[in-house]
C-alpha cells in the first residue's frame, strides 16, 4: 500500500510489546493522559461485555483483542443481572464479572469498568431491575432518596467485591478506570435541579468509595471534579467539547464501531476506514489518550435480555464478530492504526506540537521531542479528491478524507483510507437438517379464557407492573353474552406493547406488531356467537425501553379494546377482565428435559398459533462456531438443553424484504456430544423443517493492492527525484487449519469495484487467475507481488496497476461436514 511491508511488521511487533499492562500501581492524570505506574500511554481500549459472551470463550475474546493492539477491555456492569430480586445476587456463569476481569489480568490487560449502575447498552430496562418499579415514592436517576440509596448499596457492593479480589490497579490489579452513572446529560433536563444535585451526589459518592482509580462520567460536559467527562459517538473528534477542566485528559468512551439494530431494520455498516480516520483525528485535535471501541466484540442478547426490539445478534459487524471471529479488514486496519500511533505516543504525548497549512484541506500535526524525535500526521480532510501534498522536502499523496502516520516525520506507515488487510467472509455451513417432520414433536399452546383466569380486574391492567418481566407474555380475557343474529362484528385493539395476538372463542382472528417507531394495534373482522362468546388477547414484549427519563412511569400492555358492529361500538377498556401472566409452557419449562415431560406432546402436522416444537440433535464436530438456522420459523424463542439462545422474529423483514436476523448463535458450551434438546416456541406459524444446524466460518478471503498509492517522489533540492517504491503485495491467508481450495477471482490491471463486488476491467492480464492459482492453491497462506514480471508483462503500459484476489479457503472437516449435511437431509426428508 502507502507503505512497506517492513514497516507495517516492525510498528505491529513493537505496538505487541507495548501492549501488556503492567501490574498495578498508581493511576492519576492530567490534562494529558492517564498516568499508571508513572507511565503515560495513548491507550486503545474495546468493549466486551461478559453476559453477552460464555466463559470458554472469555479466553479467546481477549486474546483476539490483545492482538489486535489492544491494551484495555471495558465492560458494563449489569444490575438486573447480578440483582435479579432485592438483596439476592447471582455472580454464576456468564455472570462471573471476577472470573471475566481476572481473565483480563492473566492476559496482561487493564480493565475499564462501567458501573453505571444504569447502562442502557441496549439492554433490556438499561440494566436496571424491574423490582425497582415497587419501591415506593421512587423516581429512577434523580435527587430521589430511594432511588440513591439503592443505586449507592448496588454500586457499593460491586465495588467491595473488586477491592475484596485485589482488583483495582492501586491494589496490584488491572482496573484502571471507572465510570458512575452513564450519558445522563440526554436525561439531565427532565429532572430540571434535581438532576444538577444528582449528578454531584453521584459523583461525590463514587470518589468516597475510595478505589484509587480515576472515575470518569461520559456525555456529561459539567462532571462535577474530580471525575473526568467523557465523549460517545462516532466522531468524537469533531463533536467533543473537550474535557471540563486543563487538568483532565480526553477520553473516549464509545467509538461506535457500527450501531444498535432492532427487528426490521438492516446492520448498519460503518467501514474500517471511517473508524480509523476518526480515532486518529481524535489524537490529533483533542489531544485525545484513550479511545475505546464500541463494540470491539458485541455477542448476544441470550434469554431475553435485549432491549426493545433489539435484535438477539449484538454489533455482529464488530471487529470480532457475534461468535468471536475476526470481521476483517476492520480488525486487521485498526491492528495496524494501533501499531503505528504506538510506535510514536512516546513523542505524541511529550513532544510539541504544531500545525502546518498543507492546502484549503490538508494539515499536518507535529510533534517534535526534545531529543529531535519527529513524527507527524498529514489530514486531507477533502472526502472527495486525492490531493497531492508537500511535507518536509518530500510529496505524499493523501487519499480522500484520509490521516497519514509518519512516526519519523518521513515514512508514511499507516494511512487511514488505505487498507492492507484482506478481507474475508463468513458463511454458515449446514452440519444439519431438519427436514423430516418424524424428527419433530409439537405442543399447542392453550388459550386461556377468562373463567380459567385467577388474576381479575375491572381494568386493562399495565403489563409490565403484572408480569414482573418475569415473562414477554401477558393475556387479556373477558366474555360477554351477545344476543343478535348478527355475528360480523370488527375488532379494535390499541397496544403499547410491541406484538399482539388474538382469539376469539378460541380462534386466532389476527396478529399485529409495532416496531422501534410505532405500538402495534389490531383491526381484525371477527365471527361471534349467538350467546357468550370469550376474547383472549395475548400482548407481547420484546424487551424494555432502555432509555429516557422516569423509566418507572413507562407503561406497556394493551390500552383500549372496542367492538363494532352495524348497531354500536361498545368499549370494553374498563370491563371485568382475566389475567394470565406468562404461557403454561413456560410455567411447565417445556424447555427443559425435566419440564418437557410434563405436557404430551403429538407427533409434528402443521404449523399453528403459539407452538412449541422439539426434536434431538447431535452436536456437529470440530470445533467451530455454531448456529441455528431459523429463517423459516416466525417469531418465538429458542432454547438448548434447557439454555435459551435468545428471542427470534425472521416474520419481520426489513424494507428490502428480508429478515434482520435467520441464523443464531449456540455457544459451543450449551452443548453435549449427542443428545442436545431443541425446543422451540413459535408464536406464528413458523415451519420447523426449513431449520438447520450450521458452523460457522471463514470461507473466503481477498485481498486488494495498489501501486498507485505509493508515495510519489522525493525532494531534493529543487528538483524532485522519483523514490523507487517498494513492490506491493497482496496477501492471503486462511484461518487455522484451513487452506486455499480455490481461486474465485483474480485481476492483474485495472479490476472495477473493491473485495464485496468486483469485476474485471478494461486492462486485464489473461494469465492472471493461473499465476494466482500456481502461487496459492494448496497453501494456509501466500503472497502475490503487484509487479509486471510476476505476471509476464504489462498488460496496458502507463497505467497505474491493481491487483485483487479472492480465493475460497476449505478444510477435509468443512467439506465432511458439508456432504454429511445433504446426506442426513436427504435421509430425513
Amino acid at each position: 500500500m502507502g507503505w512497506s511491508v517492513y514497516w507495517v511488521g516492525l510498528l505491529i511487533m513493537v505496538a505487541t510489546t507495548m501492549v501488556a499492562a503492567d501490574g498495578g500501581g498508581s493511576v492519576t492524570y492530567d490534562g494529558r493522559s492517564l498516568i499508571i505506574n508513572g507511565k503515560r500511554s495513548i491507550l486503545f481500549s474495546g468493549s466486551i461485555h461478559y453476559p453477552r459472551s460464555t466463559p470458554d470463550m472469555w479466553s479467546s475474546l481477549i486474546s483476539k483483542a490483545k492482538e489486535g493492539g489492544l491494551q484495555v477491555i471495558q465492560t458494563y456492569v449489569f444490575w438486573n443481572l447480578h440483582e435479579p430480586q432485592p438483596g439476592q445476587y447471582d455472580f454464576s456463569g456468564r455472570n462471573d464479572i471476577v472470573g471475566f476481569i481476572k481473565e483480563i489480568q492473566a492476559q496482561g490487560l487493564y480493565v475499564s469498568l462501567r458501573i453505571g449502575p444504569f447502562i442502557e447498552g441496549e439492554w433490556t430496562y438499561g440494566g436496571l431491575p424491574v423490582w425497582l418499579r415497587d419501591v415506593p415514592r421512587i423516581i429512577y436517576r434523580t435527587d430521589n432518596e430511594p432511588f440513591k440509596h439503592l443505586m449507592q448499596n448496588f454500586t457499593t457492593k460491586i465495588v467491595n467485591m473488586m477491592k475484596s479480589e485485589g482488583l483495582y490497579a492501586s491494589q496490584g490489579g488491572p482496573i484502571i478506570l471507572s465510570q458512575i452513572e452513564n450519558e445522563y446529560k440526554n436525561v439531565e433536563s427532565a429532572f430540571h435541579e434535581k438532576g444538577q444535585t444528582y449528578v454531584r451526589w453521584a459523583a461525590q459518592m463514587a470518589v468516597g468509595l475510595q478505589t484509587g482509580v480515576p472515575w470518569m462520567m461520559c456525555k456529561q460536559d459539567d462532571a462535577p471534579d474530580p471525575l473526568i467527562n467523557a465523549c460517545n459517538g462516532m466522531k468524537c473528534g469533531e463533536t467533543f467539547a473537550g474535557p471540563n477542566s486543563p487538568n483532565k485528559p480526553s477520553l473516549w468512551t464509545e467509538n461506535w464501531t457500527s450501531f444498535l439494530q432492532t427487528y426490521g431494520e438492516e446492520a448498519p455498516i460503518r467501514s474500517a476506514e471511517d473508524i480509523a480516520f476518526h480515532a486518529a483525528l481524535f489524537i490529533l485535535t483533542k489531544n485525545g489518550s484513550f479511545i475505546n471501541y464500541y463494540m470491539y466484540h458485541g455477542g448476544t442478547n441470550f434469554g431475553r435480555t435485549g432491549a426493545a426490539y433489539i435484535i438477539t445478534s449484538y454489533y455482529d459487524q464488530a471487529p470480532l464478530d457475534e461468535y468471536g471471529l475476526t470481521r476483517q479488514p476492520k480488525w486487521g486496519h485498526l491492528k495496524e492504526l494501533h501499531a503505528a500511533v504506538n510506535s510514536c505516543s512516546d513523542t505524541i504525548l511529550s513532544g510539541t506540537k504544531t500545525n502546518l497549512s498543507l492546502g484549503q484541506k490538508q494539515e499536518a500535526y507535529i510533534y517534535q521531542g526534545r531529543s529531535g524525535e519527529c513524527a507527524a500526521f498529514l489530514v486531507n480532510s477533502d472526502s472527495r479528491n486525492t490531493t497531492a501534498v508537500e511535507f518536509q522536502n518530500s510529496s505524499y499523496q493523501l487519499p480522500p478524507k484520509s490521516i497519514s502516520i509518519l512516526p519519523d516525520c518521513k515514512t508514511v506507515a499507516f494511512n487511514t483510507a488505505q487498507v492492507n488487510t484482506q478481507f474475508n467472509t463468513r458463511s454458515m455451513i449446514p452440519s444439519l437438517r431438519f427436514g423430516s417432520a418424524e424428527s419433530w414433536e409439537m405442543f399447542s399452546e392453550p388459550i386461556p379464557q377468562y373463567d380459567e383466569t385467577s388474576l381479575k380486574a375491572n381494568i386493562l391492567l399495565e403489563q409490565t407492573n403484572t408480569t414482573k418481566d418475569v415473562s414477554d407474555y401477558l393475556w387479556y380475557t373477558f366474555s360477554f353474552q351477545r344476543n343478535s343474529s348478527d355475528s360480523e362484528s370488527t375488532l379494535n385493539v390499541r397496544s403499547l406493547g410491541h406484538a399482539l395476538h388474538a382469539c376469539v372463542n378460541g380462534v386466532s382472528v389476527g396478529s399485529a406488531h409495532g416496531s422501534r417507531k410505532s405500538t402495534p394495534s389490531l383491526l381484525s373482522q371477527i365471527q361471534l356467537n349467538n350467546g357468550v362468546n370469550n376474547i383472549s388477547l395475548l400482548s407481547v414484549m420484546v424487551g424494555l425501553k432502555d432509555s429516557g427519563p422516569f423509566l418507572e412511569h413507562v407503561h406497556t400492555g394493551i390500552q383500549s379494546v372496542s367492538i363494532q358492529d352495524k348497531q354500536q361500538t361498545l368499549n370494553y377498556t374498563n370491563y371485568p377482565w382475566g389475567y394470565q401472566v406468562g404461557l403454561l409452557g413456560e410455567k411447565l419449562q417445556v424447555y427443559t428435559s425435566q419440564g418437557s415431560r410434563k405436557v404430551q406432546w403429538n407427533k409434528y402436522s402443521s404449523s399453528k398459533l403459539l407452538t412449541w416444537y422439539k426434536t434431538i440433535f447431535d452436536a456437529p464436530g470440530g470445533s467451530e462456531p455454531v448456529a441455528l438456522n431459523l429463517g423459516s420459523m416466525g417469531k418465538g424463542e429458542a432454547w438448548i438443553n434447557g439454555q435459551s439462545i435468545g428471542r427470534y422474529w425472521v416474520s419481520f423483514h426489513t424494507p428490502a424484504g428480508r429478515p434482520s436476523q435467520s441464523s443464531y448463535h449456540v455457544p459451543r458450551s450449551f452443548l453435549k456430544p449427542t443428545g442436545n434438546l431443541l425446543v422451540l416456541l413459535d408464536e406464528e406459524y413458523g415451519n420447523p423443517l426449513g431449520i438447520s444446524i450450521d458452523t460457522v466460518s471463514v470461507t473466503k478471503v481477498c485481498s486488494h493492492v495498489s501501486d498507485s498509492s505509493h508515495p510519489i517522489a522525493s525532494l531534493k533540492g529543487n528538483k524532485k527525484v522519483a523514490k523507487k517504491n517498494e513492490e506491493a503485495k497482496a496477501h492471503l491467508r486462511c484461518p487455522s487449519k484451513k487452506i486455499i481450495s480455490r481461486i474465485l477471482f483474480a485481476s492483474f490491471g485495472t479490476p472495477s469495484g473493491n473485495c464485496e463486488k468486483y469485476s474485471v476491467g478494461r486492462c486485464h492480464s489473461s494469465n492472471s487467475k493461473a499465476i494466482v492459482e500456481r502461487a496459492c492453491v494448496g497453501k494456509r497462506e501466500c503472497t502475490v507481488a503487484l509487479s509486471y514480471k510476476q505476471f509476464q508483462g504489462d498488460p496496458c503500459p502507463g497505467t497505474p496497476k491493481d491487483l485483487m484476489i479472492e480465493a475460497q479457503c476449505h478444510s477435509h472437516e468443512d467439506l465432511s461436514l458439508y456432504f454429511k449435511g445433504r446426506e442426513q437431509s436427504n435421509l430425513l426428508s
